[in-house]
């Protein structure tokens, strides 16, 4: 009985070995490597930073996004669909949003 738990203990530990785990930074590198892949990854940037900065702003704020929805006269949906990457937000929204955080939107075009 002794041997067998030892060799489940070890079995378990040359799995970890094997790395039959890995993080998302691995997997991430290892999907760049794909040109259809990286090319979508990098096309996602401006969502991602969008949705980054919005739930950074909100939860500094203290704001829910159903209070932040009805600060700036929109949906929680439509909140959640830009923090989700999954909006596409007008110009107008942004800017209600970002005085509703007191904050200032800016946009920028770099070559």
């Amino acid at each position: 009985m002794k041997d067998l738990r030892f060799d489940i203990i070890y079995d378990i530990i040359l799995y970890m070995k094997n790395k039959l785990y890995y993080t998302f930074e691995e997997d991430l590198a290892k999907r760049l490597k794909d040109p259809e892949f990286k090319k979508i990854w990098e096309e996602s940037e401006v969502e991602y930073q969008l949705s980054c900065k919005l739930i950074e702003a909100r939860l500094k704020s203290k704001l829910s996004q159903r209070d932040l929805a009805k600060k700036v006269k929109t949906s929680q949906a439509a909140i959640s669909r830009i923090e989700a990457m999954n909006g596409n937000p007008s110009l107008s929204l942004l800017k209600r949003i970002a005085t509703a955080l007191e904050s200032k939107l800016s946009i920028s075009l770099i070559k």
